[in-house]
Protein backbone atom coordinates (compact mmCIF):
# COMPACT_ATOMS: atom_id res chain seq x y z
CA UNK A 1 0.00 0.00 0.00
CA UNK A 2 2.83 2.45 1.32
CA UNK A 3 4.43 1.73 -2.98
CA UNK A 4 1.21 2.24 -4.35
CA UNK A 5 0.63 5.38 -2.26
CA UNK A 6 4.06 6.49 -3.00
CA UNK A 7 3.67 5.76 -7.03
CA UNK A 8 0.29 7.63 -7.01
CA UNK A 9 1.93 10.61 -5.31
CA UNK A 10 4.59 10.51 -7.95
CA UNK A 11 2.55 10.34 -10.57
CA UNK A 12 0.22 13.31 -9.55
CA UNK A 13 3.60 15.15 -9.16
CA UNK A 14 4.92 14.56 -12.72
CA UNK A 15 0.89 14.99 -14.57
CA UNK A 16 1.38 18.83 -12.56
CA UNK A 17 4.61 19.08 -14.23
CA UNK A 18 3.54 18.43 -17.16
CA UNK A 19 0.26 20.43 -17.07
CA UNK A 20 2.62 23.65 -15.83
CA UNK A 21 4.92 23.49 -18.78
CA UNK A 22 1.74 22.31 -21.55
CA UNK A 23 -0.01 25.84 -20.08
CA UNK A 24 3.06 27.75 -20.49
CA UNK A 25 3.66 26.49 -24.07
CA UNK A 26 2.29 29.44 -26.66
CA UNK A 27 2.48 29.67 -29.78
CA UNK A 28 3.69 33.03 -31.59
CA UNK A 29 3.76 34.76 -34.37
CA UNK A 30 6.71 37.67 -34.61
CA UNK A 31 6.94 39.21 -37.59
CA UNK A 32 9.49 41.33 -39.04
CA UNK A 33 10.05 44.43 -39.82
CA UNK A 34 10.62 43.65 -43.37
CA UNK A 35 10.57 40.66 -45.03
CA UNK A 36 13.43 38.09 -43.96
CA UNK A 37 17.17 39.22 -44.65
CA UNK A 38 20.57 38.63 -43.17
CA UNK A 39 20.02 41.57 -40.51
CA UNK A 40 17.15 39.00 -38.92
CA UNK A 41 19.79 35.98 -38.29
CA UNK A 42 20.23 35.86 -34.81
CA UNK A 43 15.77 35.20 -34.67
CA UNK A 44 16.73 32.48 -36.32
CA UNK A 45 19.35 31.60 -34.05
CA UNK A 46 17.50 31.76 -31.25
CA UNK A 47 14.80 29.57 -32.80
CA UNK A 48 17.11 27.01 -34.09
CA UNK A 49 19.73 26.82 -30.63
CA UNK A 50 16.13 26.36 -28.59
CA UNK A 51 16.60 29.50 -26.57
CA UNK A 52 12.31 30.44 -27.62
CA UNK A 53 11.82 26.84 -26.98
CA UNK A 54 13.14 27.29 -23.37
CA UNK A 55 11.31 29.84 -22.49
CA UNK A 56 7.95 27.84 -23.44
CA UNK A 57 7.67 29.53 -27.25
CA UNK A 58 6.90 28.00 -30.45
CA UNK A 59 7.83 31.06 -33.00
CA UNK A 60 6.33 31.45 -35.85
CA UNK A 61 8.14 34.38 -38.09
CA UNK A 62 5.73 36.60 -40.21
CA UNK A 63 7.40 38.51 -43.42
CA UNK A 64 6.73 42.17 -42.47
CA UNK A 65 6.06 45.01 -45.40
CA UNK A 66 8.09 47.93 -43.39
CA UNK A 67 7.88 49.07 -39.91
CA UNK A 68 4.35 50.57 -39.86
CA UNK A 69 2.79 47.26 -41.39
CA UNK A 70 4.53 45.59 -38.26
CA UNK A 71 3.05 48.07 -36.03
CA UNK A 72 -0.39 47.64 -37.11
CA UNK A 73 -0.09 43.89 -37.39
CA UNK A 74 1.16 43.61 -33.49
CA UNK A 75 -1.74 46.29 -32.29
CA UNK A 76 -4.09 43.83 -34.09
CA UNK A 77 -2.77 41.06 -32.31
CA UNK A 78 -1.72 39.30 -35.80
CA UNK A 79 1.49 39.53 -34.34
CA UNK A 80 2.18 38.85 -30.95
CA UNK A 81 5.86 40.47 -30.87
CA UNK A 82 7.40 42.50 -33.69
CA UNK A 83 10.47 44.35 -34.99
CA UNK A 84 9.52 48.10 -35.99
CA UNK A 85 11.22 51.28 -36.20
CA UNK A 86 10.93 53.44 -33.28
CA UNK A 87 10.40 56.72 -35.44
CA UNK A 88 7.70 54.86 -37.27
CA UNK A 89 6.42 54.06 -33.66
CA UNK A 90 6.17 57.60 -32.65
CA UNK A 91 3.80 58.29 -36.06
CA UNK A 92 1.64 55.41 -35.18
CA UNK A 93 1.21 56.51 -31.55
CA UNK A 94 1.05 60.17 -32.02
CA UNK A 95 -1.64 59.79 -35.38
CA UNK A 96 -3.62 56.80 -34.88
CA UNK A 97 -2.93 56.20 -30.76
CA UNK A 98 -1.98 52.77 -31.76
CA UNK A 99 -1.04 51.00 -28.15
CA UNK A 100 2.14 49.49 -29.24
CA UNK A 101 5.34 50.14 -27.06
CA UNK A 102 8.82 49.48 -27.68
CA UNK A 103 10.48 46.80 -25.02
CA UNK A 104 13.88 46.15 -26.17
CA UNK A 105 16.14 48.44 -28.61
CA UNK A 106 18.33 46.64 -31.45
CA UNK A 107 19.97 49.54 -33.70
CA UNK A 108 20.83 52.11 -30.81
CA UNK A 109 21.85 54.26 -33.77
CA UNK A 110 19.78 55.47 -36.93
CA UNK A 111 19.96 52.70 -39.19
CA UNK A 112 18.10 54.40 -42.32
CA UNK A 113 20.68 55.13 -45.91
CA UNK A 114 20.44 56.05 -48.97
CA UNK A 115 22.28 53.93 -52.14
CA UNK A 116 23.66 54.48 -55.18
CA UNK A 117 26.18 53.58 -57.60
CA UNK A 118 29.80 54.59 -56.84
CA UNK A 119 30.22 57.05 -59.46
CA UNK A 120 26.95 57.99 -60.64
CA UNK A 121 27.30 61.49 -58.97
CA UNK A 122 25.58 60.81 -56.00
CA UNK A 123 28.12 61.38 -53.28
CA UNK A 124 26.64 63.45 -50.54
CA UNK A 125 23.25 64.73 -49.76
CA UNK A 126 22.99 67.36 -51.81
CA UNK A 127 23.15 65.27 -54.81
CA UNK A 128 19.85 64.13 -54.56
CA UNK A 129 18.48 66.92 -55.61
CA UNK A 130 16.98 66.20 -59.24
CA UNK A 131 17.30 62.63 -59.15
CA UNK A 132 14.92 59.72 -58.73
CA UNK A 133 14.85 57.59 -54.91
CA UNK A 134 12.89 54.37 -55.02
CA UNK A 135 11.42 52.86 -52.07
CA UNK A 136 8.31 50.82 -50.33
CA UNK A 137 5.33 52.83 -49.15
CA UNK A 138 5.99 52.61 -45.51
CA UNK A 139 9.39 52.02 -45.38
CA UNK A 140 10.75 53.99 -42.20
CA UNK A 141 13.60 55.39 -44.32
CA UNK A 142 11.35 56.96 -46.73
CA UNK A 143 9.18 58.46 -43.71
CA UNK A 144 11.83 59.87 -42.16
CA UNK A 145 13.35 61.10 -45.51
CA UNK A 146 11.54 65.01 -44.81
CA UNK A 147 13.74 64.66 -40.86
CA UNK A 148 17.28 64.01 -42.77
CA UNK A 149 16.45 66.96 -45.81
CA UNK A 150 16.08 68.92 -43.17
CA UNK A 151 19.04 67.77 -41.12
CA UNK A 152 21.19 67.62 -44.39
CA UNK A 153 20.00 70.76 -45.49
CA UNK A 154 18.39 68.89 -48.67
CA UNK A 155 15.09 70.52 -50.77
CA UNK A 156 13.28 67.69 -50.05
CA UNK A 157 10.50 69.31 -52.71
CA UNK A 158 13.38 68.39 -55.42
CA UNK A 159 13.71 64.88 -55.33
CA UNK A 160 11.44 62.28 -57.05
CA UNK A 161 9.77 59.46 -55.55
CA UNK A 162 9.31 55.72 -57.22
CA UNK A 163 6.86 52.93 -54.75
CA UNK A 164 8.74 49.19 -55.39
CA UNK A 165 8.39 46.66 -53.56
CA UNK A 166 10.99 45.77 -51.69
CA UNK A 167 12.62 42.93 -53.46
CA UNK A 168 12.61 44.75 -56.38
CA UNK A 169 15.21 47.72 -55.07
CA UNK A 170 18.18 46.34 -55.77
CA UNK A 171 17.42 45.54 -59.20
CA UNK A 172 16.00 48.88 -59.95
CA UNK A 173 19.40 50.32 -59.10
CA UNK A 174 21.73 48.02 -60.85
CA UNK A 175 19.57 48.77 -63.97
CA UNK A 176 19.14 52.42 -63.84
CA UNK A 177 15.78 52.75 -63.23
CA UNK A 178 16.58 54.55 -60.05
CA UNK A 179 18.96 57.04 -59.11
CA UNK A 180 19.02 55.63 -55.64
CA UNK A 181 17.25 53.76 -53.31
CA UNK A 182 16.59 53.19 -49.60
CA UNK A 183 17.52 50.89 -47.48
CA UNK A 184 19.15 50.37 -43.72
CA UNK A 185 23.00 50.55 -43.07
CA UNK A 186 22.88 46.97 -42.41
CA UNK A 187 21.80 46.37 -46.09
CA UNK A 188 24.58 46.83 -47.51
CA UNK A 189 25.99 43.62 -48.49
CA UNK A 190 22.53 42.82 -50.21
CA UNK A 191 22.68 45.48 -52.66
CA UNK A 192 26.36 45.13 -52.63
CA UNK A 193 26.10 41.61 -54.43
CA UNK A 194 22.73 42.73 -56.29
CA UNK A 195 24.62 45.65 -58.26
CA UNK A 196 28.30 43.69 -58.64
CA UNK A 197 30.61 44.34 -60.32
CA UNK A 198 29.19 48.27 -59.80
CA UNK A 199 30.09 49.44 -56.02
CA UNK A 200 27.82 51.12 -53.89
CA UNK A 201 28.22 54.19 -52.14
CA UNK A 202 26.00 54.85 -49.06
CA UNK A 203 24.85 57.99 -47.61
CA UNK A 204 23.83 57.18 -43.96
CA UNK A 205 20.72 59.64 -42.19
CA UNK A 206 23.18 59.22 -38.70
CA UNK A 207 25.88 61.50 -40.27
CA UNK A 208 23.76 64.07 -40.51
CA UNK A 209 23.85 64.63 -36.86
CA UNK A 210 20.08 62.93 -36.38
CA UNK A 211 19.86 61.61 -32.75
CA UNK A 212 17.33 58.65 -32.63
CA UNK A 213 16.67 55.36 -32.25
CA UNK A 214 16.80 52.93 -34.98
CA UNK A 215 14.51 49.41 -34.61
CA UNK A 216 13.59 47.76 -31.26
CA UNK A 217 11.19 44.81 -30.09
CA UNK A 218 7.43 45.73 -29.93
CA UNK A 219 4.21 44.96 -28.10
CA UNK A 220 0.91 45.94 -27.33
CA UNK A 221 0.16 47.22 -23.90
CA UNK A 222 -2.26 44.91 -23.79
CA UNK A 223 0.72 41.94 -23.65
CA UNK A 224 3.26 44.26 -21.65
CA UNK A 225 0.12 44.79 -19.00
CA UNK A 226 -1.60 41.01 -18.91
CA UNK A 227 1.55 39.11 -19.81
CA UNK A 228 4.90 41.12 -18.35
CA UNK A 229 6.60 37.32 -17.72
CA UNK A 230 6.05 36.35 -21.65
CA UNK A 231 7.09 39.51 -22.74
CA UNK A 232 10.78 39.25 -20.95
CA UNK A 233 11.17 36.23 -21.88
CA UNK A 234 10.85 36.40 -25.55
CA UNK A 235 13.05 39.63 -24.90
CA UNK A 236 15.55 37.21 -23.18
CA UNK A 237 15.85 34.51 -25.64
CA UNK A 238 15.90 37.38 -28.19
CA UNK A 239 18.85 38.60 -26.46
CA UNK A 240 20.73 35.43 -26.08
CA UNK A 241 20.31 34.94 -30.20
CA UNK A 242 21.90 38.09 -30.53
CA UNK A 243 24.71 37.82 -28.83
CA UNK A 244 25.77 34.15 -29.99
CA UNK A 245 25.08 35.69 -34.00
CA UNK A 246 26.94 38.55 -32.82
CA UNK A 247 30.15 36.27 -31.52
CA UNK A 248 29.75 34.22 -34.32
CA UNK A 249 28.38 35.84 -37.68
CA UNK A 250 29.25 32.96 -39.88
CA UNK A 251 27.45 30.73 -38.03
CA UNK A 252 24.52 32.62 -37.58
CA UNK A 253 24.59 32.80 -41.50
CA UNK A 254 24.62 29.02 -41.60
CA UNK A 255 21.62 28.85 -39.45
CA UNK A 256 19.26 31.30 -41.15
CA UNK A 257 19.99 30.02 -44.82
CA UNK A 258 18.67 26.80 -43.85
CA UNK A 259 15.78 28.98 -43.77
CA UNK A 260 16.15 31.29 -46.03
CA UNK A 261 17.77 29.55 -48.97
CA UNK A 262 17.40 32.19 -51.33
CA UNK A 263 19.99 34.30 -48.99
CA UNK A 264 23.49 34.10 -49.49
CA UNK A 265 25.51 32.96 -46.34
CA UNK A 266 28.19 35.79 -47.33
CA UNK A 267 25.46 38.19 -47.12
CA UNK A 268 23.77 37.26 -43.99
CA UNK A 269 27.38 37.25 -42.26
CA UNK A 270 27.69 40.64 -43.56
CA UNK A 271 24.48 42.14 -42.33
CA UNK A 272 24.98 40.52 -39.06
CA UNK A 273 28.37 42.20 -38.74
CA UNK A 274 26.84 45.39 -39.42
CA UNK A 275 23.67 45.03 -36.81
CA UNK A 276 26.33 44.50 -33.71
CA UNK A 277 27.78 47.68 -34.55
CA UNK A 278 23.89 49.17 -34.32
CA UNK A 279 23.09 47.29 -31.43
CA UNK A 280 26.54 48.29 -29.27
CA UNK A 281 25.30 50.56 -26.32
CA UNK A 282 26.57 51.37 -23.00
CA UNK A 283 25.54 48.49 -20.05
CA UNK A 284 23.10 45.82 -20.97
CA UNK A 285 22.27 44.75 -24.78
CA UNK A 286 19.15 45.65 -25.37
CA UNK A 287 18.55 48.32 -22.77
CA UNK A 288 16.20 51.01 -23.69
CA UNK A 289 18.08 54.14 -22.68
CA UNK A 290 15.15 57.48 -21.67
CA UNK A 291 16.88 60.11 -23.03
CA UNK A 292 17.68 58.34 -26.44
CA UNK A 293 13.25 58.02 -26.43
CA UNK A 294 13.10 61.64 -25.84
CA UNK A 295 15.30 62.53 -28.46
CA UNK A 296 13.70 60.23 -30.90
CA UNK A 297 10.22 61.82 -29.81
CA UNK A 298 12.26 65.22 -30.31
CA UNK A 299 13.06 64.48 -33.84
CA UNK A 300 9.99 62.94 -34.65
CA UNK A 301 7.65 65.82 -33.47
CA UNK A 302 9.63 68.41 -34.87
CA UNK A 303 9.60 66.99 -38.61
CA UNK A 304 6.39 65.73 -38.64
CA UNK A 305 2.62 67.41 -37.56
CA UNK A 306 1.38 64.89 -35.00
CA UNK A 307 -2.27 65.06 -33.75
CA UNK A 308 -1.85 64.14 -30.62
CA UNK A 309 1.96 64.97 -28.66
CA UNK A 310 4.02 61.31 -27.97
CA UNK A 311 5.42 61.65 -24.13
CA UNK A 312 8.82 59.77 -24.03
CA UNK A 313 6.70 56.91 -21.82
CA UNK A 314 4.65 56.40 -24.31
CA UNK A 315 7.02 54.91 -26.69
CA UNK A 316 8.56 52.47 -24.61
CA UNK A 317 8.26 50.06 -21.37
CA UNK A 318 11.10 49.58 -19.30
CA UNK A 319 12.24 46.44 -16.79
CA UNK A 320 11.94 43.92 -20.05
CA UNK A 321 16.35 43.14 -19.94
CA UNK A 322 17.73 41.72 -17.00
Amino acid sequence: MKFRARLTAALLATLATVGVSSAQAAEINFITDFGFNGRHAYFYVAREKGYYKAEGFDVTFVRGQGSADAIKKVAAGVATFGFADAGSLVLARGNDGVPVKLVSVVYAKPPQAIFAIKGSGINSPKDLEGKTVADTASSSVRLLFPAFAKAAGIDASKVKWVVAEGSALPSLLANGRADAICQFSVGEPLIAAAVAPKEVTRINYADSNLDYYGNGLIASEEMIAKSPDQVKAFVRATIKGMKDAFANPAEAATIMAKYQKELQPAVIEGETRLVKELAEVKGSLGHIEPKSIASTVDVMSANFTLKNPVKPEDLFAPGFID
